[in-house]
């Protein structure tokens, strides 16, 4: 049975597991970096923060005065950092949008975690879908894209989200009502774009 994100940081807090914090980083490492690379776009700058994030992390949890909350969920906590970081960042960049893409190889950091081997045109058709889902995401809103990435990639529920945000439950529930609201809009709009060139053709 595997032990607990608590009973790791348990043993890292009180019996200076290294081995234990490694695990935990191993567990949700996917996950921050999924959400890190969404909101930034730049895989050169989500690895940054990543580390940026850890680092806030490692120096919390072994400081006198860690602001870690043993009762509290550890990945939710780490989530909260690494949106900062990422808050941070863009502030920094005085902008929210039209970050540079990533130019590794034309793929998202989500295409990276495909398991299976699907047939090439079937793989074909699930990477022009990504791409597709990813410039529109960008099109959102901040926080509406921020809830969308933080469900997506974190699994955080919508309350933890909320957290995060500072913002009520309904508030995150209707930003993610929203977020999917428009990105179906868009996809109506390409569509009828698609139609009307077929059309004039």
């Amino acid at each position: 049975m595997q032990p607990s994100d608590e009973e790791l940081v348990t043993a890292y807090l009180e019996e200076d597991d290294e081995q234990a914090f490694r695990r935990l980083v191993e567990r949700h490492q996917d996950r921050i970096f999924g959400y890190l690379m969404g909101m930034v776009k730049d895989r050169a700058v989500a690895n940054d923060l990543f580390q940026e994030t850890f680092e806030r992390v490692i120096k919390a949890m072994q400081g006198q005065r860690g602001s870690y909350d043993p009762q509290g969920q550890w990945l939710s906590w780490v989530m909260s950092i690494a949106r900062n970081a990422a808050i941070d960042h863009t502030r920094r960049q005085k902008k929210w949008k039209e970050v540079p893409q990533d130019e590794d190889d034309g793929r998202s950091f989500w295409d990276t975690l495909e398991d299976d081997s699907p047939y090439a045109d079937e793989q074909l058709h699930r990477a022009e879908q990504r791409e597709w889902l990813d410039e529109h995401i960008e099109e959102l809103a901040p926080e509406q894209r921020e809830v969308l990435l933080l469900r997506q990639e974190t699994d955080l529920t919508f309350r933890e989200i909320a957290e995060l945000q500072d913002v009520s439950i309904n508030t995150a529930l209707g930003r993610m009502r929203y977020a999917l609201k428009n990105l179906r809009k868009m996809m109506g709009a390409d569509e009828t774009a698609l139609v009307g060139t077929l059309d004039a053709a």
